[in-house]
């Protein structure tokens, strides 16, 4: 069953808390979950945090464990209790070991607050079993840092000299969150209450008590003023820029020597890899001491909106450094690859604004992929094995070697040939990379490195009946392609020490590693194999349906590669991998460029007829309205004709039959301003045969324009006696899923909102939209801004609405 909930903000929250509270219930059905919601109110969880960690199984698992690593299963302190949740939902998986060690000092009260925890979380991450420095981990965490009241003091006095001009400008309107964190600055470790009450009271002594301007504050103003990333106005053509360069984090090539993050392995070593000096002068010759990066999607499926952060990041680092980015396939899986996906990947990247150096398959390298792992063979690094699948699980599970490990390099070379050949079935054997089965990380506990399959290749054919993997294949064509900078995402940071293994293990140019945090947008899934499900079992209207995150559904709702592209530089490069963007982020960059460029147009969704009795029922008007807002008189360009009669329509929700002062609609004995057009009085309401039904009103209109109304309605007329108005279809599109993290759900489809599309069939519009062609875009006042669809035809236009006119994004920015 599809949930569905109300537009209004109270009702929605009151739905979903009672859908957490049902779910609770079902949850408490099994005693296991009953304790462990009393276990997580005794750490001073409040009770709607606790009751939806209970209906996450991955949650509840790992808070239950960290409850109990810390001691406290028998309660604590709330703000303890806090911080070991976040420890729970936020902890790296590389670092597990690390963890019990974290609980105490957060329990001993030497980590205190979320600042020290976030410093705490990338440190551990990135250090191994062995090599854990206590000193240097408070320091990196600032504990036992007391930063005193005086030095607050001091430094927000620094903070308010460096911004007085702003502040004596701006007033109470200074972003004075902004000022917190410029003393933070100073002292990263100060107290965020005793930062905040300082401030406040400096600010007090140097503006005095708040003015009514002061009050007046209002959004409105940070609403007409963008952030930086919006201010620079940038070609179509190329993606948008900014002051900030976001690139400036990555090394020129042949720096790449000494700067890997550390990878431990199980015996405590340290693997640092670099280049020699002959391979890194030959990588440097090749690449002309150029920047080389890759794109490499799997063709399994269309690009999502996270794989537009992808794009900007490796090929917008070859842009920024005169380089050369590859466009690459990862095509080593033939049975989920269609030509489909490989076009429709092509013509998005280039839709986005990129053009890559070369365009290459990982197929391409087949021949050499397959030399190269006869050579690991003979060098004792790899080896066919004959366990199934099941068993290789179970085996990595329990560190165990498999019976197949260490057989002769002849019998290996000889089995692997025959696999090859096609002479061993499918499933029956594998050849693994000898690598660290007693490694603390998973990735290293001989990983595949080619399968039997006999399935045709959409790139090679049937020439192949054994396939590399990914891991496998990864790393060596990076290698072959001289990449400088392989950039991936975070989930393949454990997999980088398999990386270098292996090109360590054949003695092959090593180029620099580095991952960033994933794209993740609210209120929708971004897996592929979810979106596959979507779209396989017709829950959503195909790949590029306009409701999906993928970049062909963004495309089609109307949305431009240049707004996409100024999201993706506004998030930034960073390595933090807990946060997940609102989607009103993404809606406001949609926006602000649309407001620029949608010409202004007037449509009646829903058209509610209202006669006019006062005007000749002969008698037509022609008046101009505004194309664009600051239209000047004299320029006809920016003005279209529309014809006023004495039958017009606007909204059924512009109606209704009591009036109140927040109300700025038609009532009866009501006046409001038609725009472009004239004041008009209801007279009359004409009822259906339910008597509760209005089918329409009568009205006068006021051709003197004397009253001035506050009341301003969107209007279409009639173009002539008893003719309908020009009709359009019009699709409306909402969020996709009822939950900010749908993924995070063990059952996500029923988070579906079943309103998430709405097709009104027969809207009323201007004539002049008779003329718009597939990718025109409009803003239909008061109602949003939208984009002809490409399902229209000669006798009927439709379009897409790509965004609302609510900026609700600005709005949670600057609380």
């Amino acid at each position: 069953m599809l949930c569905t909930t109300s537009k209004n903000p109270r009702i929605a929250t009151r739905v979903f808390d009672f859908l957490v509270q049902y779910r609770h219930k079902m949850v408490n059905k099994d005693d296991n979950g009953g304790e462990a919601l009393e276990l997580f109110l005794k750490i001073g969880l409040d009770e709607r945090t606790a009751q939806n960690a209970v209906v996450n199984s991955k949650v509840t698992s790992n808070l239950t464990a960290v409850i109990r690593e810390a001691g406290v299963e028998d309660g604590c302190d709330k703000s303890v209790g806090n911080l070991l949740y976040m420890v729970a939902t936020k902890y790296p998986a590389n670092a597990l070991k690390h963890r019990p060690f974290l609980s105490h000092y957060i329990v001993s009260s030497k980590i205190k607050n979320t600042n020290q925890l976030d410093k705490a979380l990338p440190y551990l991450s990135n250090i191994g079993p062995e090599s854990l420095k206590v000193d240097d981990f408070e320091e990196a965490c600032g504990v036992g840092v007391e930063v005193t009241v005086e030095e607050i003091k001091m430094a927000v006095e620094d903070v308010i000299n460096e911004n007085k001009e702003a502040i004596l400008a701006q007033r109470y309107r200074i972003n004075a969150g902004n000022l917190y964190g410029q003393v933070r600055k100073h002292h990263p470790w100060a107290d965020a209450k005793v930062v905040k009450e300082i401030v406040d009271v400096k600010l007090f002594e140097l503006l005095g008590e708040k003015t009514a301007a002061d009050e007046e504050k209002p959004v409105k103003k940070k609403k007409e003023k963008p952030p930086k990333v919006e201010e620079k106005v940038v070609a179509a053509s190329a993606p948008p820029l900014e002051d900030t360069n976001p690139f400036l984090i990555f090394p020129e090539p042949g720096e790449n020597n000494q700067v890997h993050t550390e990878i431990f392995f199980s015996d405590g070593s340290i693997w640092r890899p670099h280049n020699s000096k002959e391979k890194l002068e030959k990588h440097l010759k090749a690449t002309g001491s150029k920047v080389y990066t890759r794109f490499p999607p799997e063709p399994n499926g269309y690009l999502h909106i996270g794989h537009a952060k992808a794009l900007f990041v490796s090929f917008g680092l070859a842009q920024e450094r005169n380089g050369c980015c590859y466009l690459r396939y990862d095509d080593t899986n033939p049975e989920a690859e269609k030509q489909e996906y490989i076009d429709h990947i092509q013509d998005i990247v280039h839709w986005m604004g990129w053009k890559p150096f070369k365009i290459t398959y990982s197929s391409d390298y087949f021949q050499e992929l397959y030399d190269l792992a006869v050579e690991l063979i003979k060098r004792g690094r790899a080896y066919v094995d004959h366990q199934t699948p099941e068993e290789i699980k179970e085996y990595r599970e329990k560190k165990l070697d498999s019976p197949w490990r260490n057989r002769p390099i002849t019998e290996s070379l000889k089995l692997f040939d025959e696999m090859r050949r096609g002479m061993i079935d499918e499933g029956k054997a594998t050849l693994r990379m000898k690598q660290d089965m007693q490694s603390d990380n998973y990735n290293m506990y001989d990983l595949i490195a080619y399968r039997i399959k006999f399935t045709p290749h959409p790139h090679t054919g049937d020439k192949w009946c054994i396939y590399p993997s990914y891991d496998y294949t990864h790393c060596i064509v990076d290698s072959l392609e001289n990449i400088t900078h392989s950039l991936c995402t975070l989930e393949f940071e454990s997999r980088r020490a398999s990386y270098y293994w292996l090109l360590e293990s054949l003695d092959i140019y090593l180029p620099y590693v580095w991952e960033y945090s994933r794209l993740n947008v609210t209120n929708t899934v971004m897996s592929k194999r979810k979106l596959n499900r979507l779209v396989r079992e017709k829950w959503v209207d195909g790949w590029d349906d306009p409701r999906l995150m993928t970049l062909a559904g963004l495309r089609r709702r109307g949305v431009s590669s240049d707004a996409i592209n100024t999201f993706v530089r506004g998030v930034g490069i960073t390595r933090s991998d807990n946060s997940m963007i609102r989607l009103d982020r993404l809606e406001y960059y949609i926006r602000e460029e649309m407001n620029k460029t949608a010409p202004r147009t007037m449509v009646v969704l829903n058209p509610l007829k209202v006669v006019l009795t006062n005007l000749d029922a002969s008698a037509t008007m022609e008046l101009d309205a505004k194309i664009w807002p600051d239209a000047q008189e004299g320029d006809s360009s920016s003005f279209y004709k529309v014809p006023f009669t004495k039958v017009v329509y606007i909204e059924k929700s512009d109606f209704r039959m009591k009036d109140s002062k927040d109300y700025y609609g038609l009532a009866p004995g009501k006046t409001v301003l038609l725009r472009y057009a004239f004041p008009i009085k209801c007279t009359e309401v004409i009822f259906g045969d339910d008597k509760e039904t209005v089918i329409e009103l009568h009205a006068e209109y006021d051709p003197t324009k004397s009253v001035k109304p506050k009341g301003v309605l969107h209007w279409v007329a009639e173009p002539s006696p008893g003719v309908d108005p020009f009709k359009v279809e019009v699709r409306l599109f909402d969020k996709l899923f009822l939950s900010e993290n749908p993924s995070e759900l063990d059952d996500w489809l029923p988070d579906l909102n079943s309103k998430s599309k709405e097709v009104i069939p027969e809207a009323y519009a201007t004539s002049n939209l008779e003329k718009a062609k597939f990718g025109d875009k409009f803003q239909f006042e008061r109602m949003g801004y939208f984009s002809v669809d490409q399902d229209s035809t000669a006798d009927k236009i439709i379009f897409n609405r790509t965004v609302t006119l609510r900026d609700s994004y600005a709005k949670v920015a600057n609380k």
